[in-house]
């Protein structure tokens, strides 16, 4: 879905136009329902992970998919991740299968059948959460710890896919952070009085190629991301100057007017140009040489924690 996220989605009190569009959340609130009732298939040649969001866009899901692969082979598991084919996720796609093994394909059943035939031992889906044909045996749910659930509201009145308290049938949670000194309690409380079981994980985001970049210059920065807000985080919190910032939709394809013209904007203002690592993906080829991206690294906070999860969980599945 390739989409610029209306900004009421995030207003902790609701407008009219929430209110407005609140009767075609029924739309949502049924085709979950459906959903809910379809029997589910557990595979028990290979065991299965989800990491998905309810809130649409900008959770970390794909970095933190990775993340639990490089895990699990540091654990002797060989895994494979793998995403259900979108044109407009390609980039998403790209970066997995430049960092992983990676399987990709039109139907989830199908991808899970060849990582079978593939031997692998574990399977780590890219989105996935609201499958309807696919029992994972370890789910989980990714959110950025300062957009939380936003106005709470269902899509198109809101973000989410779905309402929180289908967290009572996950198994863990990531909570995605740049700013080290936000207070997580009220998130945390809200998440145990829907699962007391739920395992919470923060996050951290980290610059991994801080070395090619000169902070002391302006820079000129732009995304076609889910929380391009987080972006902008992140290098502030690295003391980069940020002289003008440029939103696109999401998973937006650029063309080269756009890369041109954002070229020319920084030759007239002395300035670099940085984009994320997936967005670096979408940028037409001739372009490239001119824009620098960033490679962010994720760090669990109690990487311990997680790998006895990790183990727990999988020692249950046997």
């Amino acid at each position: 879905m390739i989409f610029k996220k209306p900004k009421f989605w995030d207003l902790k009190k609701p407008n009219f136009l929430v209110y407005l569009l609140y009767p075609f959340t029924i739309f949502v609130k049924i085709n979950n329902y459906i959903s809910s009732l379809i029997p589910k298939k557990k595979f028990t040649e290979i065991k299965t992970i989800c990491v998905g969001n309810l809130y649409i866009g900008g959770t970390g899901k794909t970095p933190t998919t990775l993340y639990l692969y490089n895990l699990l082979n540091r654990m002797n598991i060989n895994p494979v991740t793998a995403k259900k084919f979108y044109n407009s996720q390609i980039d998403e796609q790209k970066f997995l299968k430049d960092n992983s093994n990676f399987i990709s394909g039109s139907d989830r059943k199908e991808i899970v059948k060849k990582a079978i035939e593939m031997k692998f031992d574990m399977i780590i889906f890219d989105d996935g959460l609201q499958e309807k044909w696919i029992n994972y045996d370890i789910k989980f749910a990714c959110f950025d710890s300062e957009k939380w659930i936003g106005n709470g509201h269902l899509i198109p009145s809101g973000p989410l896919r779905e309402k929180i308290n289908i967290l009572k049938n996950y198994h863990g949670l990531f909570l995605k952070t740049v700013n080290d000194e936000l207070n997580l309690d009220y998130i945390y409380k809200k998440i145990r009085e829907v699962n007391s079981k739920i395992e919470i994980f923060v996050s951290k985001i980290e610059i991994k190629n801080m070395d090619k970049f000169d902070i002391d210059k302006n820079y000129i920065i732009f995304s076609g991301i889910g929380n391009p807000d987080s972006f902008r985080k992140l290098l502030l919190k690295n003391k980069f100057k940020i002289i003008e910032e440029i939103s696109f939709p999401d998973h937006y394809f650029y063309q080269d007017k756009d890369i041109l013209k954002i070229i020319n904007k920084a030759n007239s203002n002395n300035a670099e140009i940085i984009t994320t690592e997936k967005d670096f993906k979408r940028i037409p080829q001739n372009l490239k040489k001119k824009i620098s991206f960033l490679e962010i690294d994720i760090k669990i906070k109690d990487e311990n924690k997680l790998v006895q999860f990790l183990k727990t969980k999988i020692n249950e599945i046997n």
